[in-house]
């Protein structure tokens, strides 16, 4: 089998760690078979697609909706980088998954409308597939509404003409996306279990995310109620593409 390639842009080592062994734990697969690389330690250089049987994009801190004077060097590096392999990662067709960030990256690419119109605290909320995601293959199996992690401060308020959208949520409407057959994007975080998005909450407070006194009732937020099948979706996304 071609490994998949998983694009990281989290700066500090133990959630962006936590964040690759979440990644195998959900897809399935091993360390082999999923080639991390950390873009915000150091420039991409070359992608060659046909090496692999699909990409994945992790979440992190970047927002794509920042003016460009307040984005470092380092996030208009990655930014620049992920819409050149985007470029022709949605060309061809490929299979791409970007979780959280994913929606920043894929949607500024096609042209979506992001900003913060439809940002959400760290918790967990309910959401519910469309009738299109009723139909997609890698919700087969899932609920028509499921718990999921969430926490970002920006969102697409309007998704391109491009896009399917699969699954909404009540506070913010889009929460997973497809364009063309197989290329992905979602707000919620799949990759995430209740010690992973801990682990996130701590290493982020400060980032705007919650206030200064928040980091207990933010930690609750996350408890209120078990998610239990958004990990499927990663490992419906490897079943389906390797190769």
């Amino acid at each position: 089998m071609k490994p998949f390639l998983l694009l990281a842009t989290r700066a500090e080592d133990v959630p962006a760690d936590e964040e690759y062994a979440l990644f195998l734990r959900f897809t399935g697969l091993t360390p082999d078979e999923l080639v991390r690389v950390r873009m915000e330690a150091g420039p991409l250089g070359p992608v060659d697609l046909d090496a692999y049987s699909g990409v994945f994009v992790g979440g992190g801190p970047f927002n794509a909706s920042d003016p460009i004077a307040k984005k470092s060097s380092a996030q208009r590096r990655v930014e620049a980088e992920i819409a050149a392999l985007l470029d022709q990662v949605v060309a061809r067709d490929f299979p791409f998954f970007g979780a959280c960030y994913g929606v920043g990256t894929l949607g500024a690419h096609q042209g979506a409308i992001i900003d913060g119109t439809y940002r959400e605290p760290i918790s967990v909320i309910e959401v519910e597939k469309t009738g299109a995601g009723r139909d997609d293959p890698l919700l087969a199996g899932m609920p028509d509404r499921f718990a999921a992690f969430v926490g970002h401060k920006e969102a697409i308020s309007t998704l391109p003409a491009t896009a399917t959208l699969l699954v909404r949520g009540e506070a913010c409407p889009v929460q997973m996306f497809r364009v063309g057959s197989n290329v992905y994007a979602t707000q919620f975080h799949p990759e995430c279990d209740l010690e992973g998005i801990s682990t996130r909450i701590r290493a982020y407070a400060g980032y705007g995310y919650f206030g200064a006194d928040e980091l207990e009732l933010t930690l609750a937020a996350v408890r209120r109620r078990p998610v239990m099948h958004t990990g499927g979706i990663l490992r419906a996304f490897v079943e389906r593409y390797a190769r």
